[in-house]
């Protein structure tokens, strides 16, 4: 007598069966075995060498180089498909997407309604950043859904305004979705000099004082084998400077991939991932850079991130005591800043706005604004927006001077390249949200002891490495810095601000090598407000905080210059009718 089959086993079979095809569909659609790209270019990623590893990003649980990483590119074939960009994962699981360079995004209405297609098909609004300034590519971000937090690895998402779309029916078979590049470990930017190249890099030299040897590094510009490479003579902090490469550039490409190469004894070389570019000069210009406007005495720079509402008050008191141009690197804002920017241009102040919107650089920014604002500037001064320079010898004049900050200058060939100012830190002052009439007439309590200083520099007496701390440079050997006495002169920092407005300090520091408040590391650091934790909460007594000093005389200068009555009451220049 023949025997059954057992239900069981046909059910184990049947199991056995799913498991197999389920497996294989996930590997088909993880590394790429049968997907379908539309077409493939070599500007969205590094360049490697036979010797080279591309380094696109560290896995959580897995800090080794990967040995082969393969990429994809998208084209734009209508208005609903992909559009070729290269992605980054910020802090807070926000990811920045970047166009390609040949992008044709020009108006405002073609930056809406974008959405990030991730790898489960899981999708988020991406919102539209800005326009890098030196590469003319636009910027999206959005933030990672939860259900893509918990898969391994990370790859770029697409970026499309198809709600319908699927990730994998937007690749090809050729190669697999890159990984999404890490912000701790990147090229961002690079600006040329009539003299070399700097590149700017994250991840390199992590440690304050701790850097590479230039000797142990490359610069590399353009893709595959054709890549150029030249030496690399500064390595401080993100900052590198590396020869002119022989590139001559035609009307159809003038734009090179350049990133950073590490050098590795054992001969397995690193590349860098980056997004920065190299415009070379073209035949016949000289090699020399176009000087477009008169250099101003005195400069003022500073990273700003959600300032509209503090930046007509900063810009209207110092271009009243002689700051004449005004250089601001904005870090991502998301506020009313654009609106406040354009009022102040049209009313004639000199602002120019750099987008900068790379997480924890502001040494590198500052770096970056020494080059770029050598031949417009002579002095710059780098003060933050809450920031107010005053002299106590200006205290009995009727109305402020252009020539009020020139006097706490040096004279010519004095061999100062850098005037050092203290800082008095104001406290909350019994506010509990942000005076209407301004920081100078809303914050008048502060503590005793003077804190750090900020600087007044010489551009051309800083060192060529452009290493910078805290505000102040490194010199050149024939130069020297001086403090002034604050009797003469000193910053009134209202740095400990109403709870809503300080509180925000909390979401990240900018300064690469100072740790941020929610981390518990290092909490003894100046930077950090005494007795605060690590929590965006509001202590008790806060708006008495900081009080030792009751200190009037910046309030009373400004009210007698800034000033005026209406019917409304008593009001500050600078406030909104």
């Amino acid at each position: 007598m023949r025997r059954k089959p057992r239900f069981t086993g046909l059910i184990f079979s049947v199991a056995f069966f799913l498991l197999f095809a389920f497996q294989f569909s996930r590997k088909v659609f993880f590394f790429g075995a049968d997907l379908n790209i539309s077409s493939s270019s070599s500007n969205l990623l590094p360049s490697r060498s036979a010797n080279s590893v591309v380094h696109y990003a560290l896995h959580e649980t897995n800090l080794d180089f990967p040995q082969q990483l393969t990429h994809r590119t998208r084209h734009v074939s209508s208005i609903l498909d992909p559009i070729p960009t290269v992605s980054l994962l910020l802090p807070d699981w926000e990811v920045l997407l970047i166009s390609s360079i040949d992008t044709p995004l020009s108006s405002p209405d073609s930056f809406r309604d974008f959405l990030c297609l991730f790898q489960n098909n899981a999708t988020s609004s991406a919102n539209f950043s800005g326009v890098l300034d030196f590469t003319g590519r636009v910027t999206f971000k959005c933030l990672m859904p939860e259900s893509v937090r918990r898969l391994r690895p990370f790859f770029q998402p697409l970026l499309t305004k198809s709600p319908d779309k699927e990730f994998s029916s937007s690749l090809s078979s050729s190669s697999p979705a890159p990984e999404l590049m890490r912000w701790t470990f990147f090229a961002y930017e690079a600006f040329e000099t009539e003299e070399d190249v700097v590149l700017f890099v994250k991840g390199v030299n992590n440690r304050q004082g701790s850097n590479r040897q230039p000797t142990d590094l490359n610069c590399v510009f353009g893709d595959g084998d054709d890549a150029i490479r030249t030496a690399v003579t500064s390595s401080v902090q993100e900052v590198f400077r590396c020869r002119h490469p022989n590139l001559t550039t035609s009307e159809d490409h003038d734009k090179f991939k350049i990133t950073l190469e590490i050098l590795d004894a054992r001969g397995k070389n690193i590349l860098v991932p980056s997004v920065a570019y190299y415009s070379p000069r073209r035949s016949g210009d000289g090699g020399g850079l176009v000087e477009t406007e008169a250099q101003s005495m005195i400069c003022a720079c500073t990273m700003v991130y959600n300032v509209g509402k503090f930046l007509r008050e900063w810009v209207m008191y110092y271009s009243r005591i002689g700051v004449e141009k005004f250089i601001l690197y904005d870090n991502g804002s998301e506020d009313e800043i654009s609106a406040v920017l354009k009022e102040l241009k049209q009313e004639g102040y000199n602002i120019e706005i750099v987008f900068w919107i790379w997480p924890k650089t502001q040494e590198a920014g500052f770096s970056h604004s020494v080059e770029y604002s050598k031949k417009s500037c002579k002095w710059m001064m780098f003060v933050d927006i809450d920031e107010f320079v005053f002299s106590p010898s200006w205290l009995n004049s009727l109305k402020p001077s252009k020539n009020m900050l020139n006097s706490l200058l040096p004279t010519k060939n004095s061999g100062i390249g850098m005037v050092t100012v203290m800082c008095n830190d104001y406290g909350p002052s019994d506010r509990i949200s942000h005076p209407a009439e301004g920081v100078t007439q809303g914050y008048n309590c502060r503590r005793k002891v003077e804190e750090r200083h900020k600087s007044i520099v010489l551009l051309e007496a800083v060192d060529r490495s452009l290493l910078n701390v805290i505000h102040h440079f490194k010199l050149r050997k024939e130069f020297q810095s001086r403090q002034m006495r604050v009797e003469e002169a000193v910053v009134n920092h209202y740095k400990y601000q109403a709870w809503p407005e300080f509180r925000m300090k909390f979401r990240r520091r900018v300064s690469a090598y100072v740790v941020d408040w929610k981390n518990s590391a290092n909490p003894t650091s100046k930077d950090r407000a005494p007795g605060l934790g690590n929590t965006a909460v509001e202590p008790p007594e806060w708006p008495r905080k900081f009080c030792e000093v009751r200190d009037d005389r910046l309030r009373l200068l400004t009210q007698r210059w800034f000033g005026y009555e209406t019917a409304d009451g008593y009001r500050m220049a600078w406030q909104s009718l």
